[in-house]
């Protein structure tokens, strides 16, 4: 028997301890870590469907511990849980409840545990064979006409020219995920350029492993449809963070691990072409990750995808060469970062207008405007960055963090 298992615990030496008896008696299981406290909550609409059971482990007073899983329990079906208490049994023990084991003992009693994981995955499988049979079953997993199996269906929360934007809980991620399902099925006879770059954005992601690039875990076709699994984000993106003020502190810290994403994208030959607030997104632990890889361009793949005739990307944040449809390499993205770093600093963009031409051209030709003289500290970094001729910028991402350490910033 295979076991994957969702461990939520406070301390870390009760998931190390647990983790070990689990590797013990399954040695290929899989076991996925909840830092109580620690990590964002669970979500809501979270069921832990792609786990053979859910192990909590709690230490006196057991009452949170206790809540924690009942609450977890109430959820139309929740996986199997299995609540450990290192404390003696009250007196009397509560009554048994139906999908919720309860396990009492100052220390964890292996067998105990080894047992009571071995009947919760058990449950599960009977759970799920019955909801299989239950009609309506397929439509849990349905989005819009396509029906992708594995992938719960929470709830659209997007679209664009070429993709519906789903919530959903993955099976195999056991995690809720931000599902993008190709509008377009491909016709076999006809090349379908945006279909091309639908899949580039997984080849590109799937192969970079950084903590500040989004995270992929599925890549399908379902009824002629393809379609991506990837990172959800509940803290929303950048652009709403920028809602409120910024202090340069932080600020810079954006910067670096933006420039950090970016020197692994150009380290492997890619461009990503349409860098903005909304496509940097905020984790829990207050890390930024870059996401939206529609528009990148990796220099071995077929430059018809995104020909150096053509403009992409968002105007506010466009290069000049970008958007003259000039010849493109990193340093436009770090042009684009400096439009950012501006943004966060001040509050507004640098180069705004009427229509998209005209601020096309102001990136051009415009003077950089002055910005406030308390960010007078970070002028020269900002000119460096949004200089008009790529020569007159840092040459590459690593270049750009050697500033930023040495950047000497008020206390």
């Amino acid at each position: 028997m295979s076991l994957k298992l969702l461990l939520i615990a406070e301390r870390p030496e009760y998931r190390l301890l647990v983790r070990k008896h689990i590797e013990i008696e399954w040695p290929t299981a899989t076991v996925v870590e909840h830092r109580l406290g620690e990590d964002e909550p669970l979500p809501g609409e979270f069921l832990a469907a792609g786990y053979d059971a859910v192990l909590i482990v709690g230490a006196p007073p057991a009452e949170s511990a206790e809540s924690f899983a009942i609450a977890l329990r109430s959820k139309t079906d929740f996986a199997p849980l299995v609540l450990v208490l290192l404390e003696e049994p009250p007196s009397p023990p509560p009554p048994p409840s139906h999908g919720l084991q309860r396990l009492y003992g100052r220390k964890i009693d292996r067998d105990q545990l080894i047992r009571a994981l071995t009947r919760a995955s058990r449950e599960q499988k009977q759970a799920l064979s019955v909801l299989r049979g239950q009609p309506g079953y397929e439509q849990r997993y349905r989005f819009g006409s396509v029906v992708i199996r594995g992938h719960r269906n929470i709830r659209q929360i997007g679209s664009g020219g070429m993709c519906k934007i789903y919530l959903a809980e993955s099976e195999r991620a056991g995690a809720l995920v931000v599902l993008k399902v190709f509008s377009q099925v491909p016709d076999v006879s006809e090349r379908i350029i945006s279909f091309d770059r639908f899949l580039q954005e997984y080849e590109i992601v799937a192969r970079l492993k950084h903590p500040n690039i989004v995270r992929i875990y599925d890549l399908g076709i379902a009824d002629d449809h393809s379609y991506i699994a990837m990172e959800h984000f509940p803290l929303g993106d950048l652009r709403q963070r920028m809602k409120s003020s910024l202090a340069p502190s932080m600020a810079l810290k954006y910067v670096e691990q933006i420039a950090s994403a970016l020197e692994a994208i150009h380290a492997v030959g890619v461009l990503h072409r349409d860098l903005k607030p909304a496509n940097v997104m905020l984790r829990a632990d207050g890390s930024l990750c870059l996401i939206d890889f529609g528009l990148a361009k990796a220099d071995e793949l077929d430059a018809e995808l995104t020909g150096t005739r053509e403009i992409f990307g968002t105007p506010y944040y466009m290069s000049p060469e970008q958007g003259h449809a000039e010849l493109v390499d990193a340093r436009s993205d770090l042009y684009s970062l400096g439009i950012v770093f501006y943004e966060m600093l001040t509050g507004r963009k640098p180069f705004t207008g009427s229509s998209a031409m005209e601020v096309i051209y102001k990136h051009k030709r415009a003077e950089l405007p002055a910005v406030e003289p308390q960010h007078a500290l970070y002028e020269p970094l900002l000119k460096r960055l949004l200089a008009k001729a790529p020569e007159d910028r840092f040459q590459s991402a690593r270049e750009l963090r050697e500033a930023l350490a040495g950047l000497k910033t008020p206390a």
